[in-house]
């Protein structure tokens, strides 16, 4: 397949740009740095658009041939989530992007969504529950989705929904736990303050969650509409920590309850991820 795929220089963007070209999947990367792009091993392995999307979404749409598929992963301004940005300028700008694209004749779009489209539901999420979010970055990206399925309504094309949830690897956004634990480790710093720890989520690597956005790529027909991309297997952030410190070899102290819980996440959800499941081997 050719696939368009934006944010490509992201955390998540250049696992699944790699794991695309690695399938043998023809890839136009956008991002709107050149700069960062050419750091990236694919870089000389692809067409690359530098764009930006809010300012002038054309030139992503009118290159060469007409792509197959479109993975759309770009979205400014995280990890800040209440942020009205998500809502004043990203909703708009998005849905603007995508209805051209399906103008343009691309028939099948995947979309990145978010675990916190669900809100304060406690437990196992389903791809089939419903939405509650209570922060403007969720709000903005149910809001995207139930106005594409008003769009396929009147111009029909396949909407994959890849709803993620936490993900850690290479690239990740230094702010993150993880990154702050490695840090912490390779400065010597005697401690590491976090929150209580007991908080149960659903943590994947980002090479799962690229092969992920493959697999579902490429099976269009049984995984379509919301897609929980997640292990499906809860662990506390204790035990993440202190895995990650074990793998380490490292004994810096962890200081738990330095940090409270996040008001804007319940204590203890995961995702059921039925659909991505159906499609690997363990399944059939």
């Amino acid at each position: 397949m050719k696939v368009l795929v934006t944010g490509a220089t992201g955390f998540v963007g250049r696992h699944v740009v790699s794991t695309l070209l690695g399938r043998g999947h023809s890839v136009v990367a956008v991002a709107r740095s050149r700069e960062k792009a050419r750091s990236l091993p694919w870089f000389t392995q692809l067409e690359f658009i530098s764009c930006d999307l809010h300012q002038d979404f054309r030139p992503a749409l009118s290159g060469g041939s007409q792509p197959d598929a479109l993975i759309h992963l770009a979205w400014p301004g995280l990890p800040n989530y209440r942020d009205f940005f998500h809502l004043g300028r990203n909703l708009p700008a998005d849905l603007s992007f995508l209805e051209a694209a399906v103008d343009a004749g691309v028939s099948q779009i995947m979309v990145a969504g978010t675990c916190l489209e669900y809100g304060m539901e406690y437990g196992p999420l389903t791809e089939q529950g419903a939405t509650a979010p209570i922060t403007a970055y969720g709000f903005a990206k149910d809001a995207l989705r139930k106005s594409l399925e008003f769009l396929r309504e009147q111009k029909p094309f396949t909407l994959q929904w890849m709803r993620l949830f936490y993900m850690y690897g290479e690239g990740q956004n230094p702010k993150s736990l993880l990154a702050q634990l490695d840090r912490a480790i390779d400065e010597d710093a005697p401690f590491f303050n976090m929150s209580a720890g007991d908080q149960l989520r659903d943590y994947l690597p980002v090479n799962d969650v690229a092969a992920n956005f493959a697999l579902a790529l490429e099976n269009p027909l049984a995984c379509n509409g919301v897609i929980n991309c997640c292990s499906g297997a809860p662990i506390s952030v204790l035990d993440l920590v202190s895995q990650r410190r074990r793998s380490r070899s490292s004994e810096i102290e962890l200081r738990r309850g330095h940090f409270p819980y996040p008001d804007y996440e319940p204590l203890a959800f995961w995702g059921v991820p039925s659909k991505i499941n159906a499609l690997k081997p363990s399944a059939l």
